[in-house]
C-alpha cells in the first residue's frame, strides 16, 4: 500500500464502523429511491452494500420517509446486511427527528446542512434541536455545506456550526465535516483549508460530479489530489446515473480510485492491453471482460474464505509484443494470439510459463487455472479457522 501521510483526525464511530484516525478510508454511497418505498430502498441498499459501499445514506424528507427508516433498517438486518444507514436531512429534520424517535434511533448518523436548517430564522433553534437528538440517541453528525445551497461567503459556517454543536454538548469525536462543491479546483482549495483548521474527520466528494465519463473523470481528479495529500476519511462519487442506470457505479469508482492510488484493495485487478492493428480479433477484449466480471462475482465468496485475494493481479494481453512481458509481471496472466500469430496462449504464473492453451476451451481452462491459483495461494478460511 502507498505510504501516504494521512492527515491526523479524531476517530468517529458510525454504527460500529470507525472513520478517521488511521482507520481505512471509507466508501460511501446514497440511494436514489423514494425512502418511503421500503422494498425499493432495501433492494438498492443491498445492491450498494454488495458492491462494497460501507456506509449508505438515504433521504429523510417527509413523514412517510421517516416512518420507513425503522422498517428499512430492520429488513436489512433480516437479510444479514449491517451496513450503517445515514439520514440525509434538509429543512425539516428538526421536526422529523423529534416526531419519529424510531427513525432517530435506527439511523447510524445524521447529515445536517446548517445552511438550510434555520432558513428564515434569526436563531439556530432548529439546528440545536437536531444536535440535541444526536446527543440523546448517541449518534454522530456530518455537518455538511454545499456550494449550491450555501453562499461561498458562508463557507466557514461548517466550522462555526461544528463548534456550536460542541457547545450544545455533542462530543468532539461525533462530528464529521464536509464542504462539497462542483468544481475540482474549488474542492481542493476548500478541503485544504478545512484540513488545516480542524481535526474532525472529513467526508470528501464533489456535490454534483455529472454523468458518464465527465462525472468519473472529475471525481477521480478531485479525490485523487486530496487523497494523495492525506486528506479525506470518507469519500463518495456523486455520479448522475443514466435512466435506469446502475447506482452501484459510484461505489466501483470510489473503490477504483483508492485501489489505483494503492491506498486500499477491494478486488483483483485485470490488466489488459488497449488493442491495436495487431489485435483485430476481439477475443482478448471479450476474455478480459469475462475475467473482470468473473472476479467481481467471486469476490463476495473469495473475500470470506481467501484473505488477501483482493490484491491478486491478473493480466489478459492481446499479442506477442507486450503479452508475455506483462503476463510475467502479473500473479497470473495469459498472452492471447494477435492477428496472424500462431493460435496458442501461454499462461504465466508468478513469472513462470506453466502451460500453453490451445483450441476452443481457452477461457474455461484459464478460469480453472485462476481458481486453482486462488485456492493454493490464499489460505482457505473456514469458520474462523485457516486450513
Amino acid at each position: 500500500m502507498a505510504q501516504i501521510q494521512r492527515r491526523k483526525s479524531v476517530v468517529t464511530d458510525i454504527g460500529g464502523l470507525l472513520v478517521g484516525g488511521t482507520s481505512p478510508i471509507v466508501v460511501q454511497s446514497m440511494t436514489n429511491t423514494d425512502t418511503a418505498d421500503v422494498t425499493g430502498t432495501v433492494n438498492q441498499v443491498l445492491a450498494l452494500a454488495q458492491a462494497g459501499s460501507e456506509l449508505v445514506r438515504v433521504t429523510v424528507n417527509t413523514e412517510e420517509a421517516a416512518q420507513a427508516v425503522r422498517p428499512i433498517v430492520d429488513t436489512l438486518r433480516m437479510f444479514g446486511c449491517r451496513v450503517p444507514i445515514i439520514g440525509d436531512f434538509h429543512y425539516n429534520g428538526h421536526i422529523l427527528l423529534r416526531k419519529y424517535p424510531e427513525c432517530a434511533k435506527a439511523l447510524a448518523k445524521y447529515r445536517i446542512n446548517p445552511g438550510n436548517v434555520s432558513i428564515g430564522k434569526k436563531t439556530d433553534d432548529n439546528f440545536r434541536t437536531m444536535i440535541e437528538a444526536a446527543i440523546e440517541y448517541r449518534k454522530p453528525v456530518r455537518i455538511g455545506v454545499n456550494w449550491g445551497s450555501l453562499d461561498a461567503v458562508l463557507l466557514t459556517r461548517a466550522m462555526d456550526s461544528a463548534r456550536l454543536a460542541e457547545s450544545y454538548g455533542l462530543g468532539h469525536d461525533r462530528i464529521i465535516l464536509s464542504a462539497k462543491v462542483s468544481n475540482v479546483q474549488d474542492l481542493v482549495d476548500v478541503y485544504r483549508m478545512l484540513a488545516g483548521q480542524c481535526d474532525y474527520p472529513l467526508h470528501v466528494g464533489l456535490t454534483e460530479a455529472g454523468m458518464g465519463s465527465k462525472g468519473i473523470v472529475t471525481t477521480t481528479a478531485g479525490l485523487s489530489i486530496l487523497l494523495q495529500e492525506g486528506i479525506g476519511d470518507t469519500i463518495r462519487a456523486s455520479l448522475t446515473p443514466a435512466p435506469n442506470g446502475d447506482r452501484t457505479e459510484e461505489v466501483v469508482v470510489c473503490q477504483q480510485i483508492l485501489q489505483a492510488l494503492a491506498i486500499r484493495s477491494f478486488t483483483p485487478q485485470v490488466a489488459a492491453c488497449p488493442g491495436c492493428g495487431r489485435t483485430t480479433s476481439t477475443f482478448f477484449q471479450e476474455l478480459a471482460e469475462q475475467i473482470q466480471a468473473y472476479l467481481r462475482r467471486q469476490m463476495p465468496v473469495w473475500k470470506e474464505h481467501h484473505p488477501g485475494v483482493e490484491e491478486l493481479r491478473v493480466a489478459v494481453m492481446g499479442c506477442i509484443v507486450n503479452g508475455p512481458g506483462e503476463s510475467k509481471h502479473a500473479d497470473i496472466g495469459i498472452s492471447l494470439p494477435g492477428t496472424a500469430e500462431e493460435p496458442k496462449a501461454p499462461v504465466y504464473i508468478d513469472g513462470r510459463l506453466v502451460k500453453t492453451l490451445r483450441g476452443d476451451t481457452i477461457v474455461e481452462e484459464f478460469i480453472a487455472m485462476l481458481n486453482d491459483y486462488v485456492e493454493r495461494r490464499y489460505q482457505r478460511k473456514e469458520t474462523g479457522v485457516i486450513a
